[in-house]
């Protein structure tokens, strides 16, 4: 008795599935955790990593950053609107979209698959890290809006574990990798880049701005453990940090 054929096996496309049209309101949620990837919390992780560049300059300049940040007007409201509650959806959904997603690498190991696994990963981590960063830093211990001139100290003591250091330097690692991959499937998904020459090309430039932005932020976690610094008070006097910010007001000559 002859056997059933079956039909063939349809061929598989390498790559990352785009962006499709859901069921429901599915589609304008996806939409909206792209988009806010890219602003206005990309925008302000590339502020928080110029700004913690600023460690290099020493305490003084660091401590004139942040007090410069925290008199901006508005900078509460900003603070919820633009950071914390983007961040909070973001990730969220991100979990949520990670939970009912199938990654195939074990039938299908292809370099899109296993880029959206690190994907997944690299934004689990970066969630967590955040979350514990902002309560221990921004609402635990003493209040560096009040008290500018601790933000220094109040960093390098975290760092002085070296539980921590590691903490800080995987997670800058995978920041830095989910913001450049987004960057790269932002394009894709939203038809920037259509074609597959054309995300080729960008990925490579993808690649090269994630180096670039994660030897900024290990740059400025080592300028936390720089031996120069070791004897920094726990709080830089006022008079030092705004005598900082005077040397370096841009000055206005008067014809």
């Amino acid at each position: 008795m002859a056997t059933a054929q079956h039909p063939s096996t349809p061929k598989l496309h390498k790559g990352v599935q785009p962006l499709r049209a859901g069921q429901g309101t599915s589609f304008l949620w996806h939409k909206l955790h792209s988009l806010l990837g890219i602003i206005p919390i990309g925008a302000f992780l590339l502020e928080h990593l110029l700004s913690n560049f600023e460690a290099l300059k020493g305490p003084a300049a660091y401590g004139a950053q942040v007090k410069f940040l925290n008199a901006l007007p508005l900078v509460r409201v900003l603070e919820w609107v633009f950071i914390f509650l983007p961040i909070i959806y973001h990730g969220l959904y991100g979990v949520y979209i990670w939970l009912r997603g199938k990654s195939n690498i074990v039938y299908y190991p292809w370099a899109g698959n296993w880029m959206y696994i690190a994907q997944r990963y690299t934004g689990l981590i970066a969630f967590a890290y955040i979350l514990q960063h902002v309560l221990r830093q921004r609402f635990m211990g003493i209040s560096l809006p009040e008290n500018p001139g601790a933000a220094f100290a109040k960093v390098q003591h975290e760092l002085a574990n070296p539980w921590m250091l590691a903490v800080y330097v995987i997670a800058m690692i995978a920041v830095c990798w989910h913001f450049a991959y987004g960057i790269w499937l932002f394009a894709a998904k939203w038809g920037i880049t259509p074609g597959e020459i054309a995300r080729k090309r960008f990925g490579y430039v993808c690649a090269a701005f994630g180096i670039l932005i994660c030897a900024m932020g290990l740059a400025s976690i080592w300028a936390f453990l720089e031996p120069k610094y070791q004897n920094t008070p726990d709080i830089v006097p006022p008079a030092l940090v705004q005598m900082h910010i005077e040397a370096n007001r841009p000055q206005i000559a008067l014809l």
